[in-house]
């Protein structure tokens, strides 16, 4: 156990994190040259082609340091604030962290977010100076920086280079020297923490652990505590490239189980594995629940595909642990899930991985948060779907989410963020500069104003500066309405979202204008409304495709025209009265993108 090694990766998003775990993995001889490719361990097509991390991934390392032969076990993590989950997870199966800054754009909003992740843990901080080979690095002002945060000794900070390979041999010591060797006791019953899970359509479910006290045999059989489901390990070892067979899995290694799952419900991420014949008492702690920030509703295009989006959302599940379903159903779009999501862009991968992984088309309503609604009768509901709103006249109030956002941008750019974030309807809280050109603005704002395109359009004001990270700080009252779209007089439940009255009008004409544009005209009149309650606030007007009945009338008596007419004009009215518009999915996602 002396020799074992366990540390992750963590940083900002772009900082340089998985290129960093190639070159450590070339360093140590792990993969050869002709396995070598750039971004190893991202093995997801989606995130070579956006180049980022979604998943975290673990890998061993055997590396000879002296005589002794040490065990690295590598877990490169996400960067983006929707995969802080991810995150968390790594970091509770880890002794140590290497904490990459970007030595050309030094710390942002991420760095610190994940930094206090590893710190909640007691990890022990190997801080590096990654992009030094970058004609725009500025090491001595970001090492300032990196010395403010975490208060460390300026030589303890590792120059490197993704790209180039330097620095890489310091970073093994550094790893050998100051990372903790695990504890855990090898005569203890087994206690194996499951931090993450993967779904092998041969094989079942494969569980990966870490072991904290015992140790785990093939052959063994073994006990899920919180499940209390029972099986038989028929393989363990551990990670390599590829999964790498072992007899026995040690205290203090990370591993992996095939145990001939097929439940997807049955591999509870944050579960303790033990042993049949001397079970541990306890599980491990260490997981906090995740908390979606984001719920919408995902229907299948075709109804009868209800059962298999449903097995397909299990086996996500197992992939990605963050994210939270239910059944629901809707008038307009049928049987379907409510989702919780971490963040849009969290909902933007799961929606694509559905369509890739699983050949499930689907459609995604408008994203909402969660609300609490209080009743005359003095009950609370928690309202995720606008449709569970109560009735205005039963309603006493609503509150809803609130978020404490921390933005680390340039001094030029404080204006346009402030101004977009008070838009948003945020309060300030604190303004300190960091540096003489850096500053925090701490915020406080509804999380149902940050949900749409806060994220984007903050990018976009600060050129790409500004970072951004949240934590939820609790529910506030508020005078929130909800906005039903109508289409001839029929409610479209799928469109309707709860907004602030003060928004609510200007939201509902622009929808009802975009709807306008996207909704292909019928051969009857559309009439596109934005209602509170019994009050439309908006209309816009669709015309009927005509068709000149007329044409075939030449010369003649005009009251053969009108008669011709007059037919086509009850046509027009019966059809109204029977026909049923198709919203396309480009409408649903358009509500999104307003602006």
């Amino acid at each position: 156990m002396k020799h074992i090694r366990n540390f992750c990766i963590i940083a900002h998003i772009d900082h340089g994190k998985s290129t960093l775990a190639d070159r450590l993995l070339e360093y140590t001889k792990t993969i050869s040259q002709r396995e070598a490719q750039a971004q190893l361990l991202d093995n997801m097509d989606l995130e070579r082609e956006r180049g980022i991390t979604i998943k975290s991934h673990a890998i061993q390392m055997n590396y000879k340091v002296g005589e002794i032969e040490y065990n690295f076990n590598l877990i490169d993590t996400p960067g983006h604030v929707d995969f802080s989950y991810e995150v968390s997870r790594s970091i509770a199966a880890c002794e140590g962290a290497l904490l990459i800054v970007d030595a050309s754009q030094g710390i942002q909003a991420q760095t610190i977010s994940n930094l206090y992740l590893a710190l909640e843990h007691d990890l022990e901080i190997i801080p590096i100076l990654n992009k030094m080979d970058l004609p725009g690095a500025m090491p001595e002002e970001v090492k300032d920086q990196i010395i403010d945060l975490i208060g460390c000794k300026r030589e303890d900070i590792i120059p490197a280079s993704g790209k180039t390979g330097m620095g890489i041999p310091d970073i093994i010591q550094a790893i050998v020297d100051r990372v903790p060797a695990p504890v855990g006791d090898p005569e203890a019953p087994l206690q194996a923490l499951i931090f993450d899970s993967v779904f092998n359509s041969f094989r079942g479910i494969i569980a990966y652990f870490k072991v904290v006290n015992g140790e785990i045999k093939k052959g063994d059989k073994v006990k899920f505590i919180n499940t209390g489901k029972q099986y038989s390990a028929d393989e363990v070892g551990i990670l390599k490239l590829d999964l790498s067979p072992r007899n026995v899995v040690k205290t203090g290694d990370v591993g992996y189980i095939i145990s001939g799952i097929k439940e997807a419900r049955e591999v509870k991420v944050g579960d303790t594995i033990t042993t049949v014949d001397r079970p541990s008492p306890t599980s491990i702690q260490g997981f906090e629940e995740v908390k979606p920030m984001v719920f919408a509703g995902i229907y299948p295009v075709d109804t009868d595909e209800f059962e298999e989006l449903r097995e397909a959302m299990h086996k996500l599940q197992l992939n990605d642990a963050s994210i939270v379903f239910e059944p629901e159903s809707s008038a307009a779009l049928g049987f379907g899930f409510r989702c919780g999501f971490l963040g849009m862009l969290h909902m933007e991968i799961i929606q694509e991985r559905l369509e890739r992984e699983f050949n499930m088309t689907v459609i995604t309503t408008v994203p909402n948060v969660s609300y609490i609604a209080h009743t005359t009768k003095g009950d609370e509901v928690i309202v995720n779907n606008p449709s569970d709103l109560p009735d205005p006249s039963k309603l006493e109030s609503v509150e809803e989410p609130y978020i404490k956002a921390n933005i680390i941008t340039k001094a030029e750019f404080v204006g346009p963020v402030m101004s977009l974030c008070i838009q948003k309807r945020g309060i300030i809280v604190n303004q300190s500069y960091l540096t003489s050109d850096r500053v925090e603005l701490v915020f406080e704002m509804p999380m149902g104003e940050i949900v749409f395109d806060f994220y984007d359009k903050l990018k976009t004001i600060s050129k790409g500066y500004a970072s951004f990270d949240y934590h939820q700080v609790g529910y506030r009252k508020s005078d929130l309405v909800r906005l039903d779209m109508l289409l001839n007089d029929e409610p479209v439940d799928a469109l309707s979202s709860l907004i602030h009255r003060s928004n609510a009008y200007d939201f509902g004409k622009k929808i009802c204008e975009k709807l306008r544009e996207l909704i292909p005209r019928q051969q009857f009149e559309i009439k596109i409304q934005a209602s509170i309650g019994a009050k439309v606030i908006a209309r816009e007007t669709l015309s009927a495709l005509r068709k000149d009945v007329t044409a075939k009338c030449y010369g003649g008596d005009i009251s053969r025209k009108r008669k011709l007419l007059e037919k086509q004009k009850q046509g027009k009215k019966r059809m109204r009265q029977v026909g049923n518009v198709e919203i396309p999915q480009t409408a649903f996602m358009a509500v999104l993108k307003l602006d």
